[in-house]
């Protein structure tokens, strides 16, 4: 039998139908194609249910506790329960069991809460009513009962049920506008079109007679992308075949704007369309901290079980004297005798695992989710990050990464939009080498009475001719949508007053471009019916039919469109970057233009080069013919389309540039100069030109007077090999790296030299590519040693996935420094998701960065704050918060572990069931809760004015294993002063009145009672900041801790078959000797960690205590020098060689 046949057959019906092919074809309206086309072969598709619950009623309790118990920790306590349970040991399950309890219990009621929210949620959405044709005639049902090929009415301001190919509007033009606020944060206006052979079927009839098949991907996440064809078959004729991209596709979640109505046919339903597709969480990042307590878990770990078996051990090395096993009162029996010696070994193993488990605080990881959840909220309320132009505030996409703010060792940030405003400001064009200038055009404002300003003379005859082509070309060449005042928010208005329009793009450049040359008379009106109307300069309509839009992408870096004039004349404008134009022409004053081109990046403007050819009708039948093959495929796509750009793009005619002006940011210079103070290493990774980018990095402070330019670029790598370019790098940087002091490592100092390098796109794929000669090793360790030794990186001409190598490179390089990216595009979001820390700016260029990022901020200027301030205390809090639970459970069960050798290995325990319950849940745990939520060791302000601060946590310093070793021997010490200190003063002593002598539960009690105070007191001396809330949780804590002491054992509770505490902690408290060893206790338990502290604080203070002591001491000079807000892109000092 045919192995294959039957292993189809299994993924066709088994595995779903996606599984198995490629595409899907949709039957529009689930009309049958006419016969001899196709076989109808009826597909399952899932229906519209929406299901973002984890949980149903019958499987959360077992998927739940399924999902909690994956916890090393919580799994691990389960063993010990069980344990518990099975044998006789020492202490009842409860002592186990109520804090696994606790901890499992508060997860699951707020997992199950928050499950129950989703299911309130999915239940409304997928019984929303919904309009859809059916024989003809509209009929309403439930948005879960819709089915792939359904054919869906949408009224204006309703949301869409599923994806839809866009059929029809109620717009004679066949357009629609949306907003993508749900899905992508997006508030503006996109357009839409519908289907060039369906865009006339306005009514329910016409619809219904439909005859079409859609030939389509199957579901994948990506909401900006999508390959389809259609198949419009018309009487008996060949079915006329049309493209689908993601202009007809209209998303689920996505809103109908100033469109009546529109008609759909749905062709991906429920969970796979592309919003619940966008549904699955990012990968899951792990911080340093984190790390850092899974290491200490460990360590414990091995201790509790090195505690177990020295217990076991000694405990039958002293039962092998005779009747050491079996005194009088306590015969064992005969089944007892007979017990395998390694069985009864192995249970008392297990019995003293159980008695010393509690070294493991379970109830850590609690405290650490909350403290994360409730701590991110401080970000979110920060007001001085509010940003009041946008009316935009920081947002926190996850929590679990909080203290890694303060640990950040390198910034990759984008330029555009991140450190500039990316508002253009149109400044000049080149035309056939005259220069033009409207030097009244602002902030995309055109101001009145403004006139053109022209630096050297006017063109002749057909000079003139190319200046107006240049005009229409500008005019012409744009994916700009023109929309009255009162379709949009937030309108900017044309510069022609009559005219009330807005120009709406996805592309900030393009608008600049468009409102700029209406000062030289073009003025583009609109695009109606295909055609793009332009009025000249005698006020003159000129309209164009707009035959095709070759779309910009990062890899081309260019765009074209081709257009008819209304004489006949068929054109192709393209406008780029100037490193796609040039090798493209063929004729036109190329070096004049590049000239002025370099001249304008080197003053860090943006520049874009204009080209043209006219196409003869053949030649344009032959590029519309290998683009409709391109348009229709359904495999490659994207490959093909950009292939049939390559061959279309070509022998073009060079007309001029323009360049356009982005200005820095607010801040921008002093946020990277107080990062650098801070021992952060900043890189801006950038698409721009080199010239551009680099005097952006002048601008910001990231480069300097005194730095000295490295230079490993494709120019000078086509003078010189990549090894021999990198090894003389390599050389320069290391001869001068011995002369560069401690504090030079971020190129502060004013004199000592230190070094820049600037890379590109070409030069680093050589770099990341093996060597030639197929040996293992390859250039990356020589470039990341230059790098190491730079104090700021340019790297320019960059794509979106080598930001991406970038960041990975260094994340992964033999010091494993922790990264952090911050950028504002779509082009930014492969090096957000890849640094350890992603930050989105909330900028004009959409929300899939912040949507795909850690945090989100308004501006590039609140960086500073977030890192300096709120990742400074993040990582103190949560630093001491996880020492400090490890130290008060040494504390806690040492004495357990010291009381085994003076009660014969017994495995009695010290303290009442009682105590060991609630140590962890109730009487240590708000205190330490409380200080990592609220703790300021620095104020905010000292914080702010000294950047040096953030140098004295880099690099995990808190949890290192020297501080983690101190933390536990001071536990340690601590515990032998509660238990020998009682020991030895209550030994031979009568305590009370009566002459009696404390018993083992009054000692254990007295233990207890020294440690629950000293712990608490400890963490009153590390407090720095008191507030009330810190008074009424540490001093409350001890107040409940004596509270119920009384009443667990001044009351008889008739619940309790036995009450060995009953008046214990009473008759302790009655005897002044208890008193007097407590305070003693306390004081010498605490005395070594103050001492200490008093030292080292004389003696080797650090950069934070020496802010402690003088918390009002001036700002450094260089500080608080003023500067200007926002700068622009100049360089008034002399500029370094570059090597």
């Amino acid at each position: 039998m045919d192995c294959s046949l039957v292993r189809t057959l299994v993924h066709r019906y088994c595995a779903g139908e996606e599984d198995w092919v490629d595409s899907r074809t949709v039957y529009v309206g689930h009309r049958e194609p006419p016969p001899g086309t196709e076989a109808y072969i009826p597909q399952r598709y899932p229906d519209n249910r929406i299901v973002s619950a984890k949980y149903t009623f019958w499987n959360f309790i077992p998927k739940n506790l399924f999902e909690q118990f994956r916890r090393i920790a919580n799994f691990y306590f389960l063993i010990i329960f069980l344990v518990q349970l099975i044998i006789d040991t020492p202490t009842s399950p409860v002592t186990s069991g109520l804090p696994l309890f606790f901890v499992i219990t508060v997860t699951a009621i707020k997992q199950g809460y928050e499950d129950w929210l989703r299911h309130k949620a999915d239940s409304a959405m997928n019984q929303c009513p919904v309009h859809f044709i059916q024989h003809g005639k509209l009929v309403r049902k439930q948005s879960r009962k819709l089915r792939v090929g359904d054919v869906v009415m949408v009224k204006e301001d309703e949301t869409f049920p599923c994806d839809l190919i866009f059929l029809s509007s109620s717009r004679a033009d066949g357009t629609c506008h949306v907003t993508t606020a749900s899905l992508d944060g997006e508030s503006s206006h996109k357009t839409h079109y519908a289907v060039q052979d369906t865009k006339g079927f306005h009514s329910e009839q016409d619809i219904d007679g439909l005859h079409a098949t859609i030939e389509c991907e199957q579901p994948q996440p990506d909401l900006y992308k999508f390959v389809g064809r259609i198949n419009v078959y018309n009487d008996l004729n060949d079915p006329v075949v049309r493209p689908l991209g993601s202009e007809n596709l209209l998303l689920r979640g996505a809103t109908l704007k100033n469109t009546e109505k529109i008609f759909g046919v749905a062709v991906y339903t429920g969970m796979e369309t592309k919003m619940a597709l966008n549904y699955q969480s990012k990968s899951q990042k792990r911080s340093a901290v984190e790390k850092s307590m899974n290491a200490f878990l460990v360590v414990y770990l091995c201790i509790l079980v090195s505690k177990a078996l020295i217990n076991t051990a000694l405990k039958y090395a002293w039962q092998s004297e005779p009747f050491q096993d079996e005194p009088w009162y306590n015969r064992k029996t005969e089944a007892e005798r007979q017990r395998n010696l390694f069985l009864r070994a192995f249970t008392d193993f297990l019995a003293f695992m159980v008695l010393f488990n509690y070294i493991i605080p379970v109830s850590m990881y609690v405290t650490v989710e909350m403290q994360k959840f409730l701590g991110s909220y401080f970000i979110t309320w920060d007001q001085e990050m509010f940003d009041e132009e946008t009316g935009e505030g920081p947002l926190v996409n996850t929590s679990d990464l909080n203290e890694e703010l303060g640990q950040v060792e390198y910034v990759f940030t984008d330029k555009t939009g991140t450190l500039t405003e990316n508002n253009m400001e149109f400044r000049e064009c080149c035309v056939e080498g005259h220069v033009y200038v409207p030097h009244a055009v602002c902030n995309g404002q055109v101001l009145p009475d403004a006139a053109m300003d022209m630096i050297d003379a006017s063109p002749d005859a057909s000079g003139r001719e190319r200046e107006e082509l240049f005009f229409r070309a500008l005019c012409l060449c744009h994916t700009i949508q023109v929309k009255d005042d009162d379709e949009v928010d937030g309108p900017r208005k044309s510069p022609d007053s009559g005219k009330r329009c807005v120009y709406i793009s996805s592309s900030p450049d393009e608008v600049a471009l468009v409102e700029g040359i209406q000062r030289f008379g073009f003025t583009y009106l609109r695009l109606k019916d295909s055609h793009m109307e332009l009025m000249n300069r005698d006020n003159g309509i000129e309209r164009f039919e707009l035959l095709e839009v070759l779309s910009f992408d990062s890899v081309r870096r260019r765009m074209s469109v081709i257009v008819k004039s209304a004489t006949g004349e068929i054109y192709l404008f393209c406008k780029g970057a100037d490193s796609s134009i040039f090798p493209r022409v063929i004729e036109g004053k190329v070096e004049q233009i590049q000239s002025r081109v370099e001249h304008n990046a080197v003053e860090g403007l943006r520049t874009l080069c204009v080209a043209y050819k006219r196409l003869e009708p053949q030649a344009y039948a032959g590029v519309c013919g290998l683009l409709q093959d391109a348009k229709v495929a359904l495999q490659d796509r994207e490959k093909k389309l950009a292939e049939a750009y390559e061959q279309i793009e070509t022998d073009l005619i060079l007309l001029g540039a323009t360049a356009v002006e982005d200005r820095l940011q607010e801040k921008a210079a002093d946020t990277i100069e107080a990062l650098q103070k801070a021992g952060i290493k900043v890189w801006v990774l950038t698409g721009d030109k080199m010239e551009t980018a680099a005097a952006t990095c002048y601008a910001c402070k990231l480069f300097r007077r005194t730095t000295r330019l490295l230079e490993l670029t494709t120019k000078r790598l086509e003078e010189q090999s990549l090894h021999d370019v990198l090894f003389e790098l390599s050389k320069t940087v290391l001869r001068s790296s011995a002369s560069l002091t401690t504090d030079g490592f971020s190129g502060l100092s004013a004199d000592a030299p230190d070094f820049g390098l600037i890379i590109d796109g070409a030069a680093l794929s050589l770099v990341m590519k093996p060597r030639e000669d197929g040996s293992s090793g390859n250039y990356r360790e020589l470039f990341l040693e230059v790098c190491r030794n730079c104090s700021a990186v340019l790297c320019c001409r960059m794509a979106p996935l080598q930001k991406a190598q970038i960041v990975k490179l260094i994340k992964f390089s033999k010091e494993h420094p922790i990264t952090l990216a911050i950028g504002d595009g779509a082009n930014d979001v492969s090096m957000i998701l890849e640094a350890h820390v992603g930050i989105g700016v909330i900028g004009k260029e959409g929300r899939q960065a912040a949507r795909n990022s850690d945090y989100a901020i308004p501006k590039f200027k609140h960086l500073k704050k977030m890192l300096l301030v709120h990742g400074h205390f993040y990582y103190i809090r949560i630093s001491e918060l996880v020492q400090y639970f490890f130290y008060k459970n040494v504390c806690f069960i040492f004495p357990q572990f010291l009381y085994q050798f003076f009660c014969g290995f017994s495995q009695q325990t010290l303290y009442d069931t009682a105590y060991l319950t609630l140590y962890n849940i109730s009487f240590t745990s708000l205190p330490i809760l409380l200080y990592s939520l609220m703790e300021q060791h620095v104020g905010v302000d000292a914080l702010r004015r000294d950047p040096t601060l953030y140098r004295d946590i880099a690099k995990n310093a808190l949890l290192r294993w020297r501080v983690f070793v101190y933390w536990t021997l001071l536990g340690l010490f601590d515990a032998l002063v509660f238990f020998f200190g009682a020991y030895f003063m209550f030994e031979t002593t009568a305590v009370s009145s009566s002459g009696q002598v404390f018993g083992s539960w009054t000692f254990g009690t007295l233990v207890f009672t020294v440690m629950v105070l000293t712990v608490t007191l400890k963490l009153a001396l590390d407090t720095h900041y008191w507030t009330w809330i810190n008074h009424f949780v540490i001093w409350g804590s001890l107040l409940f801790y004596i509270v119920f002491s009384l009443l667990w054992g001044g009351v008889i509770w008739p619940f309790l078959s036995y009450q060995r505490m009953y008046y214990v902690f009473i008759q302790m408290l009655s005897s002044g000797p208890a008193w007097l060893a407590i305070v003693l206790l306390v004081t010498v338990s605490l005395l070594p960690d103050v001492l200490k502290k008093v030292l080292c604080r004389q003696l080797w203070p650090s950069a934070t205590e020496r802010a402690q002591r003088s918390p009002s001491r001036r700002a450094p000079a260089d500080a608080a020098a003023p500067s200007p807000d926002r700068p622009l892109l100049k360089d008034p000092e002399p500029r370094p060689r570059r090597e």
